[in-house]
């Protein structure tokens, strides 16, 4: 009779268990967790994020071995993208590694850096590209390009250097020519021009 008692007893408990022993709201039914995956994604919802981001999502610059870089090629140095000018590699130590020194200049205002790296290290390589641009205009100090596609561009600076002054004098001259820009870590630049063929 008595064991009969403490299993009623018992088959009721789990038929209507105590309030301490419920699940609280949002919490794993297998677990009891409220840190599952699945319920932090429950209210999750893709309209109350912003994801104003414009960028194609290449990277300006790639990694590449420091024994691996040549004259005449870029990197970065000093946070800079530079052409290499001068390269040179000293000889290993009883215990380090082969160095290597670099002498570069900005591509874009000309200003020489220097850096000496391990020659197993990686150095940042900027991705470069360049582009001629027909020129079309010159106003208020701004250029106005053609592109291939036939659309226009007016947010290039005229800039006080060299390349800016023989644009002023070619324009001035009712000439006729291509100017290539420079791009490289999100900046861009004109660098050269030529005379159309």
């Amino acid at each position: 009779m008595f064991g009969s008692v403490q299993s009623a007893t018992v088959h009721e408990a789990f038929a209507h268990p105590p309030a301490t022993i419920r699940r609280k709201r949002g919490t794993c039914p297998l677990c009891s967790s409220c840190h599952t995956k699945a319920l932090r994604m429950r209210n999750f919802n893709m309209a109350d994020e912003d994801f104003a981001t414009v960028s194609s999502g290449a990277s300006e610059t790639y990694p590449q071995q420091c024994s691996a870089l040549r004259k005449n090629g870029f990197v970065m140095l000093k946070g800079h993208p530079c052409k290499i000018v001068d390269m040179t590699t000293s000889k290993t130590g009883k215990h380090g590694h082969a160095k290597v020194h670099l002498v570069g200049l900005d591509i874009f205002n000309q200003k020489k850096y220097e850096d000496l790296c391990p020659s197993t290290h990686n150095m940042e390589v900027p991705n470069v590209t360049r582009k001629d641009y027909q020129f079309l205009d010159l106003d208020s100090g701004y250029l106005s390009l053609l592109e291939d596609n036939g659309t226009t561009r007016e947010d290039l600076k005229l800039l006080e250097n060299e390349i800016g002054k023989e644009i002023k004098t070619k324009f001035e001259n009712g000439e006729s020519f291509v100017v290539t820009v420079l791009k490289a870590c999100g900046e861009e630049q004109v660098v050269a021009t030529k005379v159309n063929n």
